[in-house]
């Protein structure tokens, strides 16, 4: 497969995910967390997806089309280390949704990252939230879901907490 049909069956899968759980949370309430914004197309996404929800996004430093960069105060730059405690000391347990978007190209770098930063994300869930992971994270194997239809197998991971 090339890497341009790698790039087409994952940007297809996410929104088929996102979809997904856009259906899944509308009568729940909660905030919405984007870890990853990179070129910020996933975010801008989700705003369609979310016009009424807040929506905060984790970047080491933003890099994003101008379009699609939030607000500064649905920011957290930095290392996910640092900026994760600090929204968990600004927001609390009260987010719906994570989108866990941060590979790096390189498989175990993202693997390690994704089960270092899983036990913080939690911190920020409220019952029953979703996460849309490109990462598989062990620590979440009890509370994965069936992907929806069009999804290939370990192209995304669905958890509910």
């Amino acid at each position: 497969m090339s890497r341009l049909e790698s790039a087409i069956r994952r940007l297809r899968a996410q929104k088929i995910a996102l979809d997904w759980a856009a259906k899944n949370i509308y009568d729940q309430p909660g905030f919405v967390l984007e870890f990853g914004l990179g070129n910020g197309r996933t975010f801008d996404h989700m705003r369609e997806l979310f016009p009424k929800r807040e929506i905060y996004v984790f970047e080491r430093k933003i890099a994003a089309h101008p379009d699609c960069i939030p607000d500064p105060a649905f920011q957290f730059i930095g290392d996910f280390l640092v900026s994760i405690p600090r929204a968990i000391e600004q927001l609390g347990r009260g987010a719906a949704l994570a989108h866990v978007d941060i590979g790096t190209g390189e498989k175990n770098t993202s693997l390690a990252l994704a089960s270092k930063i899983a036990p913080s994300i939690e911190k920020l869930l409220c019952a029953g939230a979703i996460i849309v992971s490109d990462q598989q994270v062990d620590r979440w194997d009890s509370h994965k879901i069936p992907l929806p239809g069009g999804i290939s197998k370990n192209r995304i991971h669905l958890y509910r907490l």
